[in-house]
């Protein structure tokens, strides 16, 4: 399934950004892997430094909010149709939630 952008260009192979994004923010969200699989640097390293912070301040136990965000986000972009997730996370550029 191609999807269109706003311009009516097809964008190709967004299902498997969206599924490796969900499935990565799940698995490994708290070093915010998803987030660079998405093109979004800052906010990865803003996720990977905050659960180092976090770990490091609170000896591991406040670093699981990062981990509960990323797993939201995971749930989202899974349940997101393409169509959905590339207009939202490609086209808008949309970095959290």
């Amino acid at each position: 399934m191609n999807v269109i952008d706003e311009n009516g260009n097809p964008v190709p192979n967004q299902e498997s950004k969206r599924v490796l994004a969900g499935v990565l923010a799940i698995l490994l969200g708290g070093f915010g892997v998803h987030k660079f699989i998405l093109g979004y640097t800052k906010e990865g390293i803003v996720t990977l430094v905050l659960t180092i912070v976090l770990s490091i301040i609170t000896c591991g136990i406040f670093s699981g909010v990062m981990w509960l965000v990323s797993l939201i986000e995971g749930i989202i972009y899974l349940t997101k149709s393409d169509e959905e997730f590339v207009y939202t996370y490609q086209t808008n550029q949309r970095g959290w939630f």
